[in-house]
C-alpha cells in the first residue's frame, strides 16, 4: 500500500521521533517501503534583523552540521533492513516538509504532534499544517 514513507524530525528534540520513528519502521517493513527522513535547518536569513547576529556561513556550517547528525541518528535509532533516504532541506518547516513529500512522491507522512498549547490555537503547529495543505496521507502521532 505505502511505497515512500516522510517522516519528519528535529534533530535537537527526541519528543519529535521518539514515538513516531516506531511506526514509521513499522509500517516500511510490512509495506516493503522506503523511509525518508527529513531534517530541516530554519533559515534564520530569511530576517535581516535576525540574521545580523551570526556569522557569515553560519547557515551552511548548520547545514553540514545537520546532515552529519542525521545520519548519525539513523544509524543508531533506524534497523537495519529499513531502506533509508536523508534529506537535509533549508527554509520554513512545513513548507519543506511538503515540497519533500511532493519530491519523494510519498504516499504517507508520519509525523509527531504535541498536545495544543495557547501558541498553537493562534498560530498552528507544523503539524496541522502538513495535514491541512498535504496532498497525501498524514498519520500524526501524539507524544
Amino acid at each position: 500500500m505505502f511505497k515512500h514513507i516522510l517522516l519528519p524530525i528535529d534533530l535537537n528534540t527526541e519528543h519529535s521521533w521518539k514515538k513516531a520513528l516506531p511506526v514509521a519502521v513499522e509500517n516500511c517493513k510490512n509495506f516493503g517501503a522506503t523511509l525518508h527522513v527529513i531534517t530541516v535547518v530554519p533559515d534564520v536569513g530569511a530576517n535581516v534583523a535576525v540574521a545580523q547576529f551570526f556569522p557569515d556561513g553560519y547557515e551552511d556550517k548548520m547545514l553540514e552540521q545537520a546532515h552529519d547528525d542525521l545520519h548519525a541518528f539513523s544509524a543508531r535509532e533506524i534497523p537495519e533492513g529499513v531502506r533509508v533516504q536523508h534529506i537535509i532541506s533549508h527554509g520554513t518547516i512545513y513548507k519543506e516538509i511538503l515540497e519533500a513529500a511532493a519530491k519523494v512522491k510519498a504516499d504517507l507522512v508520519i509525523m509527531a504532534a504535541h498536545g495544543p498549547g495557547l501558541g498553537d490555537y493562534l498560530i498552528g503547529p507544523n503539524a496541522a499544517r502538513v495535514v491541512r495543505h498535504g496532498e497525501c496521507s498524514v498519520l500524526v502521532v501524539r507524544d
